[in-house]
């Protein structure tokens, strides 16, 4: 349970907004305590407009709403930080963000990985995912094997969208056979950091 000093900024408080997907900084906004209840209660991030001196739903105009995933405080219980997803371009001019950063998804991996990492916890009859576990690491290092193939395959014709399809499926069951030998991304990500300083 959070329980923000309000009073410490004159009722108001900074808030960071990160996509939940991407960890990237999307914007900084503000909320008085009325804001932080309305965003609380209806899992869209609500702040307080300075300019307009009232509470501003982000999206209530454009329909680019930001829905919550998670709320933290920081350590003096003056700065909240809200990871969400946004529902398209955060910034009014158009792009990702307000600091005209791309938002590109490319720590999407990573919490794909939390994904494929709860489904070998998790055994959900109803995923694919875990049916691979299920049936061991033979049958995993296989499906690597074969997509790998099907990927080398598409890369000699100039099919864009089966070379792409092809190159998604490897790194999906490529993150599949590293959880299934208890290795994580980080871990490859760290050998080859490695590899590069020599």
């Amino acid at each position: 349970m959070i329980n923000p000093d309000f009073e410490k900024g004159g009722g108001l408080l900074p808030v960071i907004i990160q996509d939940f997907d991407t960890n990237k900084v999307l914007m900084l906004g503000y909320m008085n305590e009325e804001a932080l209840q309305k965003t609380q209660v209806e899992g869209l991030v609500t702040f307080f407009s300075r300019s307009k001196n009232r509470l501003w739903t982000k999206g209530e105009s454009s329909g680019n709403f930001l829905k919550v995933k998670q709320i933290s405080i920081d350590c003096d219980e003056d700065t909240l930080l809200i990871k969400v997803l946004p529902q398209g371009p955060v910034c009014h001019t158009g792009t990702d963000t307000c600091f005209s950063e791309k938002n590109d998804g490319s720590a999407f991996l990573f919490q794909l990985e939390s994904v494929i990492k709860d489904r070998k916890i998790n055994l959900n009859d109803d995923s694919y995912t875990a049916s691979l576990f299920k049936k061991g690491i033979n049958k995993i290092a296989q499906k690597v094997g074969e997509e790998a193939v099907e990927l080398v395959i598409e890369a000699k014709d100039d099919n864009k969208e089966l070379f792409l399809g092809e190159a998604a499926d490897l790194l999906y069951h490529y993150l599949v056979l590293l959880s299934a030998k208890d290795f994580s991304l980080g871990d490859v990500l760290d050998l080859l950091k490695q590899r590069h300083q020599k």
